[in-house]
């Protein structure tokens, strides 16, 4: 996906509402912004844009102020307060969407000039890891950062229900959910060959999203062994890296996934999509983009008694 139509896709997601959070006091509301997407995504690059739309959320901390993204929804149905109830009633107006992308701007500013960015090695143990230009790099395009921006966006609602499912002649139903990857690879068995890569699409969605913004929840509780086995035999891998894997960190084994399930995703594809060119891209730097959302995840998106979403079962 070339810069121009990644600012176009850019337009698309934004409403009207954040046009106007954008171009504050343009008598247009900001309207002008989407019939010019490469002005568009000049301004959501500029860095004082975050102050101008997110100022009035940033607390002391570097988490946001305006409601989080608890179970997968928006807290309270909205961000912020209403109208005219303080200085957060404007941030009501702007949509997940926007706030993401900002956010991953933002973290594009801070790790511009980071010598070294904070890896995990165990739950909650931290070293630095001197690999920003890795993740500068990352970040320079801007259709990754809109895929970041996506990813973010869509988890504020996660869907989940059940399917039915022939098991040894028998109609079997099951249960799914987007943030549970076991459940949801088990979607494989009972969907078309035309819906296969949407989802090993979310496959890879959720393995980025869970090892970003929940590394330690992945560390501690997301698989175990019986778990892993199911995802590594729905992943079709066998012999000596499937054992590896099942025997390594559940970080390295979802990583590993993530980008396979991103591939397969896009060999499926009946038509490769400038989207699915992304996710491909992004198959090839699943640990610089795992570790950027780690960056954001750190920074704000998990702030103490402001958080933009709560952990898988809280």
């Amino acid at each position: 996906m070339d810069r121009a139509l990644a600012a176009r896709e850019y337009a698309n997601h934004l409403t009207d509402a954040d046009l106007g959070l954008l171009a504050p006091g343009d008598p247009g509301g900001g309207d002008w912004l989407r019939g010019d997407p490469a002005a568009l995504l000049r301004l959501l690059e500029d860095p004082g844009t975050f102050g101008t739309v997110l100022a009035g959320t940033v607390l002391a901390g570097g988490g946001l102020a305006g409601g989080g993204l608890a179970g997968g929804g928006l807290a309270g149905g909205g961000l912020g307060q209403g109208p005219g109830d303080g200085p957060r009633g404007w941030a009501v107006q702007a949509s997940p969407f926007l706030i993401f992308a900002l956010l991953v701007q933002r973290a594009a500013t801070e790790l511009a000039s980071a010598a070294h960015v904070p890896e995990r090695t165990g739950l909650r143990q931290r070293v630095p890891l001197f690999d920003a230009p890795a993740l500068r790099d990352f970040l320079a395009d801007a259709a990754r950062r809109l895929f970041l921006a996506e990813l973010l966006a869509s988890f504020t609602r996660v869907a989940s229900g059940r399917y039915r499912v022939r098991v040894a002649g028998r109609a079997r139903t099951r249960r799914f959910s987007e943030l549970d990857p076991v459940r949801l690879a088990g979607l494989l068995d009972a969907v078309s060959e035309a819906e296969r890569p949407g989802v090993y699409r979310r496959l890879g969605d959720v393995s980025l999203f869970l090892t970003g913004v929940f590394p330690d929840y992945v560390t501690a509780r997301a698989l175990g062994p019986v778990d892993a086995g199911r995802l590594l035999r729905a992943a079709g891998l066998t012999g000596p890296q499937r054992e590896r894997l099942a025997a390594g960190p559940a970080i390295e084994l979802l990583e590993h996934l993530g980008a396979r399930w991103y591939r397969t995703a896009c060999e499926l594809a009946p038509v490769r999509t400038a989207r699915l060119a992304v996710a491909d891209d992004v198959a090839g730097r699943f640990r610089q983009a795992r570790r950027v959302l780690n960056h954001l995840a750190d920074r704000y998106l998990l702030s103490a008694g402001q958080p933009w979403f709560t952990p898988p079962g809280s």
